[in-house]
């Protein structure tokens, strides 16, 4: 929980957000004066040429004549998703409860006392585009359109118990009620479909029938509805990272990340800033909306800093680094609808800019519309395609591989069969390469050699899975393996460019060309350990001191690099709490009193890039091995090797790491509900620094190797069969099986 003893006065680094995925809140929880600040998530500005800006919905302001308050507190119940606000004043406690509600599609805020008559005062709206307000039947309704003709609109329905609630203008005047309701409910004719002009049926209907069926119904069956939705999903993860001492366990929020800058030990702070990006994700990408950007749906403005856009060489796809290892791989599908979404409106772009290929790509900058702007990513759809792998990985979903991921990662791998050239020592390249965001186009840069990489062994595995596409398969692996690999380089750093030319000194917030490492997995400790060690220089010349979402990155890579103790010095050095609203792309990164990261300004892929790096640390799955028909071996080729009668352990499959990359400071603690590759949900508990059980639960009824530091045991389990392992019994079972 998130609580404050003072309103907040600052958007982004005090107020709290709610969402349900496409409407979210900013709420201020001002005693005289109440600001609620309101997104959608499809308000934007641009089309499928011009990336345009995600906007502001606008502002609900509400004016109290409550005198001065006592035992005032805000708090934001991350179990639940609710917004609570309490004080007392003129000798009344009052109470205030906020929530975002998906099943409902709106937004529910309650006002109540403990004295008849509390509440007079006045109800705005000012719409962030100047349309006029409409009121009727005690509800506001704004509507309007973007220039380019997007059209929006919100309801904003009062429900009061005793006193009078009448119109004033163009607003609302409340005399002496005893509690009210405020309902929203805002939409937009934003259309996922390129063929419909991205246009759909105004938005009129679908808003009076949410609000319709909302104001039906009482506040608690409204929130009862909404936490029989959220509560399970959030609940799916429960992690202990240790005790805090009370004294420190029991400071508002904004006080206690004052005293973890000092120095203070506070783990339950820290599986706090991983809940808080689960419960983020949950508030900003759900099913039927639109991925979340930059700022995932908060929006302050109309000029949001990097247009609050869909970022492609970073940014996007951190915010779903976390949404398949912390069991929330619906999350996952408002991102994945996108990037197929948008694939007529990029491949006509990317054959304006290269004339002779097929498939597509991006640009950094993009919109909902395919849109896309600034300088052209080559490698970025295939980055995106990297998650649509992920999404299969973790589910084992074939279906969904076959009709969805396939298709997609197919047309990207075309764009690279097209697009590489051949070096002069005989080795495929990218052409036109560049490390975001920093150094010149030129060809072979790393980045772009291992997410090409990345996309074509995934794209074999996904071949191999469906048991299609053979001779596609076959041209993909002789691809893949003809192309330049990063090299070290005089200063034992994992080259960046083809060319030895990496400055040590170099501290850009970017780490692009560590991509192999992570979120990419063709560079690995135990697989090509000098490789890694080279990662690890160049991690280490990079430096700590950088930005919010950047920090994390190098979090992510420490872990996967199994140096625990670095990996938690930079969780520590993001939950850093920084006052600074500014841009900037060198230093101060870290979080504000809200907990929202500060790359700065407020950048919302930390906080989901934070969460997926704590996870990184107690559950890694990214490591294979290959079983063949005559027994263990590796695959040299990604051919997919022919199942022999009775011999279902046939093939690739994923490595179950316990506890790679733990910290001294989380000497006990446990985890229950992250999720592996493979299908498989796996329960970790430890003490004194050592594994004492783990339980693997299976859903997709496949082989595993489960690992805790030098031991290991190769597990089957059928679909909802389980198996607990203690260390005794890893230590057992290893000497067992390898006698």
């Amino acid at each position: 929980m998130l609580f404050y003893t003072e309103p907040a006065t600052e958007w982004q680094s005090q107020a709290l957000p709610i969402g349900n995925g496409t409407l979210g809140a900013m709420i201020f929880g001002g005693v005289q004066h109440e600001h609620i600040q309101i997104n959608v998530d499809s308000l934007w500005t641009g089309d499928e040429h011009d990336t345009g800006c995600s906007q502001n919905l606008g502002d609900i302001t509400i004016d109290f004549n409550h005198g001065t308050a006592s035992a005032y507190r805000r708090q934001l119940d991350l179990s639940t998703a609710l917004h609570t606000v309490t004080y007392a004043a003129d000798g009344i406690r009052y109470r205030r409860d906020g929530f975002a509600s998906y099943p409902g599609r709106v937004l529910v805020f309650r006002f109540d006392a403990d004295r008849s008559g509390a509440y007079s005062g006045d109800i705005h709206f000012a719409d962030g585009h100047q349309a006029p307000n409409s009121l009727a039947n005690d509800a506001i309704t704004s509507a309007g359109a973007l220039g380019n003709g997007l059209k929006y609109e919100t309801q904003i329905r009062i429900l009061a118990t005793g006193g009078a609630v009448s119109a004033a203008g163009d607003h609302y005047h409340l005399d002496h009620v005893d509690s009210f309701l405020l309902i929203v409910a805002a939409g937009t004719n934003f259309l996922a479909d390129s063929s419909k002009g991205w246009r759909g049926p105004d938005p009129h209907a679908a808003v009076t029938t949410a609000i319709d069926a909302a104001a039906k119904l009482s506040f608690d069956a409204l929130k009862k509805a909404q936490e029989n939705d959220y509560c399970p999903l959030f609940r799916r993860v429960d992690i202990h990272l240790g005790e805090t001492a009370r004294a420190q366990a029991s400071l508002p929020t904004d006080q206690r990340l004052a005293k973890y800058a000092e120095g203070v030990a506070d783990p339950e702070l820290e599986a706090l800033s991983f809940d808080y990006g689960r419960y983020l994700l949950l508030s900003s990408s759900r099913p039927g909306g639109l991925p979340a950007n930059l700022q995932g749906i908060w929006i302050e403005n109309n000029d949001p800093p990097w247009r609050g856009d869909f970022h492609s060489d970073i940014n996007v796809q951190m915010n779903y680094w976390p949404s398949e290892v912390t069991n929330l791989s619906e999350c996952d599908l408002p991102f994945i609808d996108y990037v197929n979404s948008i694939r007529a409106v990029r491949a006509e772009a990317t054959r304006g800019k290269w004339s002779n290929v097929r498939g597509w790509t991006v640009c950094c900058e993009n919109n909902p519309f395919g849109g896309s702007g600034w300088l052209w990513n080559a490698p970025g759809s295939a980055w995106y395609c990297q998650q649509l792998w992920q999404h299969y990985a973790y589910t084992q979903d074939k279906t969904y591989l076959q009709g969805v991921a396939y298709p997609i990662m197919k047309e990207v791998c075309e764009f690279w069969q097209d697009h590489l050239v051949t070096n002069s020592a005989g080795r495929l390249v990218t052409p036109d390469g560049w490390s975001p965001e920093h150094g010149d186009f030129e060809v072979g840069v790393s980045y772009d050699q291992e997410i090409v990489w990345d996309l074509f062994n995934n794209t074999i595995d996904a071949v191999n899975a469906l048991g299609i596409d053979a001779a596609f398969r076959d041209t993909l692996v002789a691809l893949r393996d003809k192309l330049l690999v990063p090299g070290i380089g005089k200063w034992g750093q994992l080259m960046e460019w083809a060319e030895d030319k990496d400055d040590p000194n170099d501290h850009h917030r970017h780490v692009s060309h560590l991509y192999a490492v992570y979120p990419g997995d063709q560079i690995t400790v135990d697989k090509t350990p000098e490789l890694a060690k080279a990662a690890d220089v160049s991690l280490t010349h990079r430096g700590d001191d950088t930005t919010g979402w950047a920090i994390v990155w190098r979090l992510c890579l420490w872990a996967r690099l199994r140096d625990a103790e670095h990996a938690h010095k930079l969780l520590r050095d993001y939950l850093h709490v920084t006052t600074d609203t500014n841009i900037n792309y060198d230093t101060g990164g870290g979080i504000y009193q809200n907990m929202l990261c500060a790359c700065p300004p407020f950048q919302i892929d930390g906080n989901f890039g934070s969460t997926a790096g704590i996870a990184e640390m107690l559950l890694q799955s990214h490591e294979t091995y290959y079983a063949g028909a005559e027994g263990e071996g590796r695959e040299e080729d990604g051919r997919r090797e022919e199942r022999k009668e009775g011999s279902e352990d046939v093939g690739k499959h994923y490595i179950i790491d316990l506890l790679p990359a733990l910290p001294s400071a989380w000497p006990s603690g446990s985890v229950s509900g992250l999720c592996a590759r493979g299908a498989f949900t796996v329960d970790i508990a430890w003490r004194a620094g050592k594994l004492t059980k783990a339980t693997l639960i299976s859903t997709g009824g496949t082989t595993c190797r489960v690992r805790y530091q030098s031991h290991t045991v190769d597990v089957r389990l059928a679909p909802g069969q389980s198996r607990e392992f203690s260390v005794d019994e890893l230590t057992k079972e290893f000497a067992r099986a390898h006698r």
